[in-house]
């Protein structure tokens, strides 16, 4: 094995992975009805194609697409279509979501698969992406299309596929790693000749050895990581695989460099090769707060409900229903919500496994300091929040934050940073989009 490599800052909350890692990934079946969510992925929701009392099949567009950052959205099933409503989301209070009955599954690939993409334009393949909605599906759900379409006179030469899986509880990434090895592989070099990179790479933490040992073997370069959180983030995983910093304000893609997702790779895979479209995905039930913990493989729009019930439902008190992991997940207030594509995970966590302290004043430690990935000063930023001096915040790098999380996770206060600095960017941001109009 080569060199761990890491970033610089981060910090190592308990991983917790065992209790799923060893599952391996279930197939559920739809429930009898889905509520699939229009709005799945950064950038603007899909507009609905399709009204109540429509039957729609497995694959077929029941959202098209609304803007360069915005992708299709895809029936999950063959069924009619009850309504259109907001519903609660995992990643939001509530959106619109198409509401359909299931009749079956039957069927799946609506596109002409493409065995021999080696011989196509990249422009088709390209197209192809956007076309099957694919989207980043570790978290952050941006339009894979869009990385794939660089401004011109950007050059890209190096495609980092992201197996992290950083965050504790998560395993989904840990298992499709093993479990789907050749579509993943597949995936991430359709991705690398889209780009026109000649050798893509995977960067995966330590505590999964199977993972670096089975890809190694397929000839794949692995890029051993030392467990630190968030070596998952862009940026981090940039500066630990390449050592190149991309700058505040920028984007990856202003160092030669796309990330994507093991995650999006398999669905690429299933969208150029066998004409699948993205509707499904595997996610990781977690937590003390469940029976069995397990990984598993759910099409969109299946209600959260419907995944505890498949980990053995819901054990003593749960005191945090979360979506994602617990470092940057979303807390959720009701069960009912839908999952799409950027879940990738539900954590039921006990009373014992949340933290749940009054806030206090700084203590002026510089822990915050010590451990921030970025190189901020968390508690300056959050300071000038909670006085609502937003100039301030701004010049503090309020903007540059991507709420990691570890910045709250180390302060002996428990004071809320990453409440108080989001805050601030939604306030920044609020006063540019005014001061533009």
């Amino acid at each position: 094995m080569s060199k761990v490599k890491t970033f610089a800052g981060g910090t190592h909350p308990p991983g917790n992975k065992g209790l799923s890692s060893g599952s391996a990934v279930v197939t559920l079946p739809a429930p009898e009805v889905v509520t699939v969510p229009l709005c799945q992925h950064l950038g603007a929701p899909s507009r609905p194609v399709v009204k109540p009392g429509d039957s729609v099949t497995k694959g077929s567009v029941i959202g098209e697409q609304n803007g360069f950052i915005s992708l299709p959205t895809h029936s999950p099933v063959n069924g009619k279509v009850l309504r259109i409503e907001n519903t609660p989301m995992p990643h939001m209070r509530s959106g619109p979501a198409v509401v359909i009955q299931t009749e079956s599954e039957e069927g799946g690939a609506v596109f002409e698969p493409i065995p021999k993409w080696k011989d196509k334009e990249t422009s088709i393949l390209v197209a192809r992406i956007r076309d099957a909605g694919v989207c980043g599906m570790g978290g952050a759900s941006f339009p894979t299309y869009v990385k794939l379409s660089p401004p011109p006179g950007v050059k890209i030469d190096t495609l980092i596929i992201n197996g992290v899986e950083c965050e504790p509880y998560l395993t989904a990434d840990h298992r499709l790693m093993i479990e789907r090895t050749d579509e993943l592989i597949e995936g991430m070099n359709i991705l690398a000749y889209a780009l026109g990179v000649s050798e893509p790479c995977i960067g995966i933490e330590v505590n999964k050895p199977d993972a670096i040992e089975l890809l190694s073997k397929k000839g794949v370069k692995v890029v051993p990581l030392k467990v630190q959180y968030p070596q998952g983030a862009e940026k981090q995983l940039i500066d630990a695989c390449t050592g190149r910093e991309v700058p505040a304000g920028g984007l990856p893609l202003n160092v030669g460099v796309v990330v994507q997702n093991v995650g999006t790779c398999v669905a690429v895979s299933d969208a150029v090769c066998r004409g699948i479209p993205c509707v499904r995905r595997i996610t990781t039930v977690s937590g003390s707060g469940v029976n069995r913990p397990g990984n598993f493989d759910v099409c969109v729009g299946t209600p959260v409900a419907a995944l505890i019930e498949a980990a053995g439902g819901y054990k003593g008190e749960v005191r945090r229903l979360i979506s994602g992991g617990p470092m940057m997940g979303m807390a959720m207030f009701t069960d009912a919500a839908p999952v799409t594509k950027g879940t990738s995970g539900i954590l039921a966590l006990s009373p014992g496994e949340v933290r749940d302290v009054a806030e206090g004043p700084c203590v002026r430690c510089g822990k915050c300091v010590d451990v921030c990935p970025l190189k901020l000063c968390p508690s300056v930023i959050a300071t000038a929040s909670e006085y609502g001096k937003w100039d301030d915040s701004e010049k503090a790098g309020a903007l540059n934050c991507m709420a990691c999380g570890t910045c709250s996770y180390v302060c002996p206060a428990g004071r809320y940073l990453v409440h108080h600095i989001k805050r601030a960017q939604n306030e920044i941001r609020a006063i540019i989009r005014a001061r533009e109009a």
